[in-house]
C-alpha cells in the first residue's frame, strides 16, 4: 500500500528508490560511504562543489561538521545492495524534492564516471509514503532498520529467525544504516529531535531488537 501525500514541512515521510532494473546500486565499502557522506554533506541550502570539499578532507571529517542550514531532517535510514530507504521530514519549502534531486544526481554522477556508464542509475525520481500516524512511525523505524536481516536470514519473515543472536548482531552492527547512530546516541546523519522518540532504554541489545521485530509484527497484523 502506497500512501501518497504532498511533500510538507511538520509531517514525515518513507522515501526510498532503488537501482533501475533492480540493479546493484552499492558495489563496495567505498559506494556506500560515499552515499552516507552525500546525505550529509548536500543536507543544506548552500550550493557546494563535492569535488572541492573532498580535496584534503576525508570523509569522517566531513561528517563531523556541523550542517549549515539543512533543508531536511532524518530520523532512520537503510542502504541495501540495490536500494536505500530514509525516514524524512523536510524542514524548508520543497525540501525533500531538492535534496533528493541533489542526492541521487551526485551519486550517480560518481557511479556513472566510477564505472564508466551513462543513463540513468535510479528507478525514477523517488518513492514517498505519508507517515499518517504513530503506529505506522514506529513500524517504519522497525522496518527500516530490520531491511538488512534478509540478506542474513532470507526467510526470516515468514518463518521467523533461525538463529535470533546471530540474526541480531547481523542487524545491530549494519554499518549502513542509523541503527548504530540510535543505540550509541551519535548522531552524524540523523537528527531525533525532529522526531517522536520510540527507542526505550532497554537493558539490553536483545530487549531492543525483540521490540523492533514486535513493532514490525504488530503492524503487520493489522493490515
Amino acid at each position: 500500500m502506497e500512501r501518497r501525500h504532498k511533500l510538507i514541512e511538520d509531517h514525515y515521510y518513507h522515501v526510498y528508490n532503488r537501482g533501475v532494473d533492480k540493479r546493484i546500486i552499492f558495489t563496495n565499502t567505498y559506494d556506500y560511504n560515499r552515499f552516507v557522506l552525500l546525505m550529509h554533506i548536500l543536507n543544506t541550502k548552500q550550493n557546494l562543489k563535492i569535488r572541492d570539499l573532498l580535496k584534503g578532507n576525508s570523509f569522517n571529517e566531513l561528517l563531523q561538521e556541523k550542517n549549515k542550514d539543512p533543508i531536511v531532517a532524518i530520523g532512520a535510514y537503510c542502504l541495501m545492495p540495490n536500494h536505500f530507504h530514509l525516514l524524512i521530514t523536510p524542514l524548508t519549502k520543497d525540501g525533500i524534492s531538492k535534496f533528493m534531486l541533489k542526492l541521487q544526481t551526485a551519486y550517480s554522477m560518481y557511479f556513472n564516471n566510477k564505472n564508466k556508464r551513462s543513463g540513468a542509475l535510479f528507478q525514477g525520481v523517488f518513492k514517498s509514503e505519508y507517515v499518517d500516524d504513530d503506529v505506522y512511525m514506529r513500524y517504519l523505524y522497525s522496518y527500516i532498520h530490520l531491511n538488512p536481516a534478509k540478506l542474513k536470514d532470507k526467510k526470516w519473515k515468514e518463518s521467523g529467525p533461525k538463529d535470533f543472536n546471530s540474526l541480531k548482531d547481523f542487524v545491530l552492527s549494519y554499518k549502513y544504516s542509523s541503527i548504530g547512530e540510535h543505540l550509541k546516541k551519535d548522531f552524524l546523519i540523523t537528527s531525533p529531535k525532529f522526531f517522536p522518540e520510540y527507542k526505550k532504554e532497554y537493558k539490553t541489545e536483545d530487549n531492543y531488537f525483540k521490540a523492533m521485530i514486535d513493532d514490525w509484527l504488530n503492524y503487520k497484523k493489522e493490515l
